[in-house]
């Protein structure tokens, strides 16, 4: 048993905005605070898109699928997301904290979570807990703010990068992105040839699939450096 507890507690350690915790400090508020351990199966659904974010979410194993809908536009974005990894903390504070996807489980996913009151708890007993929190919004808030300037300014290929740099968590993987294609020129601000032949052009770099009404993307970050 005693091993289970410390594979458990090493586990946690791995997560974004627990990394850089002590082995005690971590032990000694999983003591003091309600850590909620939930499983969810295939297909089950975890959050609602719209939903208010009460809880920090963790995924800790397994992993689950992200879904935002552009609701001005036919454009759909899913995304994958493994463990270790949080749920979009971005939007447990602040003036909108509404989550702007769905998530779904991916197979078997395992998702721990913290009511936000407890959370701040952490903030106040650890200034690690405090630095990764700041760390983790200056980042999405550093990445969404370079995105939009490459989907105002940048080429339709850069665009498309950044724009899905900007919807996409961080660590995320197999991204996919279906619409209506006079939506997504729309969005681009892109004339449908000059969109087909950009997509042509990543395809057949092995960057992108692509068909009438959608686009997948394996690997994010190397889509992102061959654009840039």
């Amino acid at each position: 048993m005693a091993g289970n507890v410390d594979s458990m507690y090493r586990q946690l350690m791995q997560l974004p905005l627990f990394q850089g915790v002590s082995y005690e400090q971590l032990s000694l508020l999983i003591e003091k605070l309600p850590f909620h351990f939930l499983k969810f199966a295939d297909g089950e659904q975890i959050i609602a898109a719209g939903e208010r974010c009460t809880h920090l979410r963790f995924v800790v194993s397994g992993s689950v699928m992200l879904t935002t809908r552009l609701t001005h536009l036919n454009v759909e974005l899913s995304q994958t997301l493994a463990a270790p990894n949080v749920l979009a903390p971005e939007f447990l504070f602040g003036r909108d904290t509404a989550y702007p996807f769905s998530a779904t489980a991916c197979g078997t996913a395992g998702i721990l979570q913290l009511v936000k009151s407890d959370y701040v708890k952490m903030l106040q007993a650890d200034k690690v807990f405090l630095f990764n929190i700041l760390n983790c919004l200056s980042l999405h808030s550093q990445r969404f703010s370079g995105s939009l300037a490459a989907v105002k300014d940048g080429s339709v290929a850069e665009r498309l990068a950044f724009f899905i740099q900007g919807m996409v968590a961080a660590g995320a993987t197999r991204v996919e992105l279906r619409f209506v294609q006079k939506d997504l020129c729309t969005l681009l601000g892109a004339q449908r040839a000059t969109l087909l032949r950009a997509l042509e052009r990543l395809a057949g770099r092995g960057l992108l699939r692509h068909g009438p009404s959608g686009i997948v993307v394996d690997d994010v970050r190397s889509l992102l450096q061959a654009v840039k």
